[in-house]
């Protein structure tokens, strides 16, 4: 009788053991997450400053810098819940002013242009990057939180599930070519 209970304690304790180590792995997911997320904001608002200082320095001509300064500044404005759309949009604005290999020329040939040029492209490099990170931990820790383990015991506590975050990363190729 006293094996039986031994045995049934071991396997209790086993079993709360694996638990709690799947709850800390959760728990070190959703703190990937959190730290994914603020660089991926961090190379967001660097990729809209450039664009608008880029845009208000005189070096482009009035309509790229236009549909530029309102794209970025749309982007450094919005509302959570709007900023995927408003990411893409200066995504789409920066594809569209930067479409033709002569603006990026134009704009390297400016005082000031290349360095403007390079820290853009830059910005616009790192954003797809931040954005895979930031998508591939939410990504683990979805299927973390899918297992049936996770959902009975609430191993993921009152933490939020987590998004991805779905924009048009798609860089200017006449600038991210110049600039390399």
């Amino acid at each position: 009788m006293t094996a039986t209970l031994i045995w049934i304690l071991v396997v209790l304790v086993a079993v709360g053991l694996y638990l709690s180590w799947t709850a800390g792995r959760l728990d070190r997911l959703h703190a990937r997450i959190d730290a994914a997320r603020a660089a991926l904001d961090a190379q967001l608002l660097r990729r809209a400053s450039v664009a608008q200082e880029l845009a208000t320095s005189g070096v482009l001509d009035p309509a790229a810098s236009m549909v530029l300064y309102e794209a970025a500044h749309a982007a450094r404005q919005a509302e959570e819940e709007l900023r995927e759309v408003a990411e893409s949009e200066l995504s789409q604005a920066l594809r569209a002013v930067f479409a033709d290999a002569h603006q990026v020329d134009a704009l390297r040939e400016a005082p000031g242009g290349e360095a403007a040029a390079h820290e853009l492209a830059e910005a616009v490099r790192r954003v797809p990057m931040a954005r895979r990170f930031h998508n591939d931990a939410v990504g683990a820790a979805r299927r973390l939180r899918e297992h049936r383990k996770v959902r009975w015991f609430r191993l993921a506590g009152h933490a939020p599930f987590p998004l991805a975050f779905e924009m048009d990363d798609e860089s200017p190729v006449a600038l991210v070519e110049r600039a390399a």
